[in-house]
């Protein structure tokens, strides 16, 4: 069967925590992982996290290593415009956007691909292939919920995170793994982070 390959990015919303635990659940499906992270990801994943990543790609990429285990990972410096995931002949099977920032999400909404982030997005959208959202932010206004809508009828999928709580969740890592659970669902990635309503 054929090795999946998945992009994941990482930017500055609260969260971050998301974005790793899925690189990590990804990886161990046996999938081909690409990560871009935005310099205000970077911030968010020291301030929540206490990650103080940051240097040349290499670096970053050890760095990622140490912190989700071994695997067929790859990352790319989101002002590296000339990374394979950049052009449609190269694009993902999906790509999750896991924090994904109000501004983010406007300036892929808007077509504006400014770097390799959000041209990556550009390439899922023009090359009709899954691309998610995870937005984390609240209370939504009138702008966030236009934007949300928009690329909803152009087929984004939209993961909130939002933790259930009918699995009756017992740590932070419980509510981690619902949201991460929901987002590998959206992918159709096999998971066993939550127990399923009416499961056992």
């Amino acid at each position: 069967m054929k090795q999946r390959h998945f992009v994941v990015a990482i930017t500055g919303a609260s969260g971050s925590i998301y974005g790793l635990r899925v690189i990590e659940e990804l990886l161990r499906s046996g999938a081909r992982v690409s990560v871009l992270i935005s310099d205000a990801g970077f911030a968010v994943l020291r301030e929540e996290c206490g990650l103080e990543w940051g240097g040349a790609a290499q670096v970053v990429q050890e760095q990622l290593q140490q912190k989700v285990g071994s695997g067929d990972l790859r990352y790319y410096a989101c002002d590296d415009l000339f990374a394979p995931i950049a052009s449609g002949s190269s694009a993902p099977d999906a790509m999750l956007v896991v924090p994904c920032s109000m501004g983010t999400l406007s300036r892929i909404s808007c077509g504006n691909a400014g770097n390799l982030l959000e041209r990556a997005a550009d390439v899922m959208l023009k090359e009709a292939r899954t691309l998610v959202l995870v937005p984390r932010e609240t209370p939504l206004n009138a702008i966030h919920l236009e934007h949300m809508l928009k690329l909803s009828r152009l087929g984004v999928r939209m993961v909130p995170a939002m933790p259930g709580f009918y699995h009756q969740p017992q740590s932070m890592e419980d509510l981690v793994d619902f949201v991460v659970g929901k987002v590998l669902d959206s992918v159709q990635v096999e998971h066993s982070l939550f127990r399923r309503w009416g499961g056992e």
